[in-house]
């Protein structure tokens, strides 16, 4: 935890003024999210003051720092399956998952699975070969016309692919109560934008936690959710909390 910083609690308000030190078992940050349901999709993002997804690189890693690491390897302690879109995949390198050391006792306290999966969403399959041909395999979210359906069941096994929908694309929905039948219903999506717009607008987006990178990034950069239309009704969120640390704002709402 050396190098991790303090995070003060602004909200709730019976808890404002408490401070959160780095702990390598993280018991007090852990409480703050008590015990997850069997079920549950957890949103994680990071956007700059400006409203930016990604730093002019276009990936998130120029935008965020010792604050959001801490939480985000909070986040993924907590999740059997971390879920993502494959542009994201690629983007920003995406191999096996493995759980922070530190955290490794509080995860099993929790009855959780030693290892942390992680499931892409991509209706091309055409993804890294270095993820593919890693030592324990992704699970690949796909629907039926995906041109290298059979390749993918041959190269990771029938299942570690999930195939749900029609030609129009994923069914998200189908794909979530596929992964929990596998015993991964603690889900965690960290993006990109797009998949988490196709979440959201499903109405399968149960928490977000966002954390606001104290920069300012102008340019082209993508938001953190991406949909071709206003959602309507728009999605209203209720906080459950908010840390902050250096500058940097780490926020959890709740879907209404």
């Amino acid at each position: 935890m050396t190098g991790s910083p303090p995070l003060d609690v602004l909200l709730p308000l019976d808890r404002a003024g408490q401070r959160l030190e780095p702990r390598d078992d993280e018991d007090e940050l852990l409480a703050l999210f008590g015990d997850d349901p069997a079920r549950l999709v957890r949103a994680n993002m990071i956007t700059t003051l400006d409203g930016g997804g990604t730093g002019p690189d276009a990936v998130t890693g120029s935008i965020n720092g010792p604050a959001d690491l801490r939480v985000f390897q909070v986040l993924r302690s907590l999740a059997e399956v971390v879920l993502v879109g494959g542009g994201t995949v690629r983007q920003e390198r995406y191999r096996a998952l493995d759980v922070p050391k530190h955290l490794a006792g509080q995860r099993a306290r929790r009855g959780l699975p030693e290892h942390i999966e992680l499931a892409v969403v991509s209706r091309s399959g055409a993804l890294p070969d270095e993820l593919l041909d890693a030592g324990r395999p992704p699970f690949v979210v796909t629907a039926p016309g995906c041109p290298v359906l059979d390749p993918l069941r041959e190269r990771l096994g029938a299942d570690h692919v999930v195939v749900s929908g029609g030609p129009e694309g994923v069914d998200l929905a189908a794909a979530l109560d596929a992964l929990a039948a596998l015993g991964l219903g603690r889900v965690l999506t960290e993006g990109g934008p797009s998949l988490l717009g196709q979440l959201v607008d499903a109405g399968l987006v149960d928490e977000l936690c966002l954390t606001w990178s104290p920069v300012l990034v102008g340019g082209p950069a993508p938001r953190i959710l991406e949909h071709p239309a206003w959602l309507s009704p728009a999605r209203r969120l209720r906080p459950a909390h908010l840390l902050h640390a250096d500058g940097v704002l780490l926020g959890r709402w709740r879907a209404s």
